[in-house]
């Protein structure tokens, strides 16, 4: 099993940045891919990004292209997604998720482990 805890959400006024942390523990050794989703009320989980322990290559939805990015420190089994110019639409509960999986990453299905969410909320 692998356990994966999000911490670093918050409240912040548009325009603003944020960085969200993502701990694993466990089997982490089983995993390769680290993602990033979110999930706004009444609204499915959507992909962010994803970055891989080995070499750390990144994968982006177009909506954060450019504005998100995912990094990784291995010793610390630790991934981070820093947020600049936050948008009141990316306001969501993000979630960190593991997979040992190299394709189709955008699917949360591929996932099968998850952390708690925590929230973002960027306001106007």
């Amino acid at each position: 099993q692998v356990q994966l805890i999000e911490s670093g959400g918050g409240l912040v006024q548009a325009g603003g940045s944020l960085r969200l942390s993502c701990a694993a523990s466990g089997r982490t050794s089983s995993t390769r891919v680290m993602g990033w989703f979110r999930q706004a009320p009444g609204k499915e989980r959507d992909f962010v990004g994803a970055i891989r322990w080995t070499g750390g290559s990144t994968l982006y939805a177009d909506s954060v292209k450019g504005r998100f990015t995912i990094s990784r420190d291995n010793a610390r089994n630790t991934v981070y997604l820093q947020m600049n110019s936050l948008k009141p639409e990316d306001t969501a509960v993000y979630y960190c998720a593991a997979t040992a999986v190299l394709v189709e990453l955008g699917l949360s299905e591929k996932y099968p482990y998850w952390g708690q969410g925590t929230q973002v909320t960027v306001s106007s």
